[in-house]
């Protein structure tokens, strides 16, 4: 049976509360671990999708064969106009510690990455005994024991407040890296320890979210990392919704919101241009900033955040230690 629930955008969600969180016979879904593990881990997770009708069930399919498997899933369907929702809820029915929200078609896609989704569906877990919470892009897949090496790491790095694995997207029979620094971990890959999480307060609703939370997590003593050794298949290319174009306006809009120094975007611009698609999503990139100071979008409003980035950004520039190494 469905319910309506009114989210803090004032949309109209629906959650099938036929996946609410009963007993499951497998020993994975309530203990978080699988059998035979010294250690348990308890972990939740959110995923936003919008017209993945071609590419959920496959990350369904690989969070299903986990060796250790999150205590609660929420799948958002974030207004799609394809069979997107009637894929998820299927799986729903079947697995009881899989739920789905259903959001009103917006009649556009968020340039946020679906962060606005995620954090309405943030407050509808019902488990609150989570270690870890997991922001998962609809459109991964990823080995059998991906996150149970993922925890490794945090067990073994007890600072470490952000981290998640290197994405690759699959270039005919060969992966791509999709290059990013270290220290940046992709946003549909996210997984936050809850202490880390707790001490941000809260995520930026917009362009630039999954950079300002590593900025303040560093600030407040804690590292952020992308494990090198771990893989995931990106099965649609970063921003393709958007074009090339489009996702480098986008690109630009973000590091203006978040508040890059001037100095290191130029630069940042020039190496751009070494990237496909090359001139042009330099010109993009530039563009999207350079708009954004004129129409002045909201912007990170912590001036210390700003100007924490902007000593890193210089001191790399500078070859001294920084977040980025």
């Amino acid at each position: 049976m469905a319910v309506r629930v009114k989210s803090r955008q004032g949309l109209q969600m629906h959650t099938d509360r036929s996946s609410s969180l009963s007993e499951s016979s497998d020993p994975r879904t309530e203990s978080g671990s699988r059998v035979g593990m010294s250690l348990a881990v308890k972990y939740c997770m959110i995923t936003s999708v919008r017209d993945e009708a071609q590419c959920v069930a496959e990350t369904i399919e690989a969070v299903l064969h986990q060796t250790i498997r999150p205590i609660e899933w929420i799948v958002v369907d974030d207004g799609s106009t394809d069979s997107t929702y009637a894929s998820i809820r299927r799986y729903a029915q079947e697995h009881p510690w899989i739920r789905t929200v259903q959001r009103k078609d917006r009649g556009y896609r968020s340039t946020g990455g679906g962060i606005e989704a995620f954090l309405d569906a943030y407050p509808l877990l019902q488990r609150q005994d989570w270690e870890f919470l997991v922001n998962l892009d609809g459109d991964l897949t990823f080995a059998p024991d991906y996150f149970e090496r993922c925890f490794e790491h945090f067990r073994n790095m007890p600072r470490l407040g952000i981290g998640g694995g290197k994405v690759y997207r699959k270039v005919g029979e060969q992966l791509r890296w999709e290059r990013n620094p270290s220290f940046h971990v992709r946003g549909g890959t996210k997984i936050y320890r809850r202490q880390c999480w707790e001490n941000l307060g809260g995520l930026f609703r917009g362009l630039g979210w999954d950079t300002l939370d590593e900025l303040k997590a560093n600030q407040l003593g804690w590292t952020t990392q992308t494990f090198s050794d771990l893989t995931l298949v990106h099965h649609r290319e970063t921003g393709s919704a958007w074009g090339p174009w489009g996702n480098a306006v986008n690109d630009g809009e973000a590091d203006y919101i978040v508040g890059y120094h001037p100095l290191f975007f130029g630069i940042k611009c020039i190496r751009n241009i070494f990237d496909f698609p090359f001139v042009l999503r330099s010109l993009g990139v530039a563009y999207g900033f350079l708009r954004s100071a004129v129409r002045r979008p909201t912007r990170n409003a912590d001036r210390v955040l700003r100007s924490y980035l902007r000593k890193q950004q210089l001191r790399r520039l500078m070859g001294m230690s920084s977040i980025w190494k």
